[in-house]
């Protein structure tokens, strides 16, 4: 089969590999569609530590076309989504219920071959069901809505909250979405791509902006989320908290940006600073909100490559072009 390898850090190539096989509780899944995502860029430029060569791609849906022997849960033609989540169950926090926290963490297309392949494995519990009217394409967007959802189960959003989104790529947008559906009373958004900011409006934001200095909100926002791991952008988000509030960081930064805090203004103004890793019991909610029609795919995906432009998707990726990018193998 045909698959994208990186070799080394900053080395990708579309080359011939064998097909998988499925061990007993795997499946084989023909892939429809693969997302792109800031972690394969992160492993490409080699700020994460994967084992390589490795297939990319950890946002993916397909077809089931062959299934180990102990599967009795899909069959062949089974349409599925997989939740590339990859957890031992045995650790301190598997045991504690933050599989995501897993000392022993392993994904699809990070720690093992992933999507970015016109076959690729899942273990048969990674795999959910599509109905219908789900277009195979659409439904790798479920993984990052899962991530999402993720992040809105560490905020514990209120009703009526005021919230502050930086950056508004495929996250960002997805950040929107939720924050409208669990009762925001406003949800601003700062980019500086216009482009983009423009999708946000579209969407239905309260406010766009390529600066949060532009926005008149003196107390604050209970809310405020970085969707872009950028140093810069958390730094200006940290500030812009309101009293009682909470700063989520949702973006993937790199493992050196630094960004400096005020300990006695989290003190003094009871704010709570906080983390959202991946995903976690997050992926079946993912998909049964994605079935139902949360969010619109036609204008979270902006482009659909072939595989063998593999290096070119990640290229736009880095450049900020565009929204959700796929390669369709």
């Amino acid at each position: 089969m045909r698959a994208a390898v990186i070799k080394e850090s900053h080395e990708v190539s579309v080359v011939s590999v064998e097909d998988p096989t499925p061990g007993p509780r795997e499946v084989v899944v023909d892939v429809a569609a693969c997302g792109i995502c800031g972690t394969d860029l992160h492993i490409l430029e080699g700020e994460f530590a994967p084992s390589l060569p490795i297939v990319p791609g950890h946002e993916f849906a397909g077809v089931v076309v062959a299934a180990g022997t102990d599967v009795t849960e899909l069959a062949e033609g089974q349409r599925v989504a997989v939740d590339p989540s990859l957890y031992c169950h045995e650790c301190h926090y598997c045991r504690l219920g933050h599989s995501n926290l897993c000392e022993r963490w392993a994904a699809i297309g990070v720690s093992v071959p992933g999507g970015a392949a016109e076959f690729a494995l899942a273990p048969v519990a990674n795999c959910v069901p599509l109905p219908d009217h789900v277009r195979l394409e659409d439904a790798a967007l479920i993984e990052p809505l899962s991530c999402a959802i993720r992040g809105y189960d560490v905020l514990r959003s209120q009703l009526g909250s005021h919230i502050l989104i930086y950056g508004s790529g495929t996250m960002g947008l997805m950040m929107l979405q939720l924050a409208k559906r669990t009762g925001a009373a406003s949800v601003d958004v700062v980019d500086l791509n216009p482009d983009r900011l423009a999708t946000a409006a579209a969407l239905g934001c309260s406010r766009t902006a390529t600066s949060a200095g532009e926005l008149d909100q003196p107390r604050g926002w209970e809310l405020v989320i970085d969707a872009t791991g950028a140093g810069p952008a958390i730094q200006d988000g940290l500030s812009r908290v309101s009293p009682g509030g909470t700063f989520l960081q949702f973006g993937v930064a790199s493992y050196d940006t630094r960004v400096t805090i005020e300990p006695y203004r989290i003190y003094n103004k009871e704010i709570t600073i906080t983390g959202s890793m991946a995903v976690l019991h997050s992926f079946e909610r993912a998909a049964e909100l994605f079935a139902g029609g949360v969010l619109d795919p036609d204008v979270f995906i902006s482009d659909r490559l072939p595989l063998e432009d593999y290096a070119g998707a990640l290229d736009r990726f880095k450049r900020g072009i565009g929204r959700k990018i796929q390669v369709i193998p």
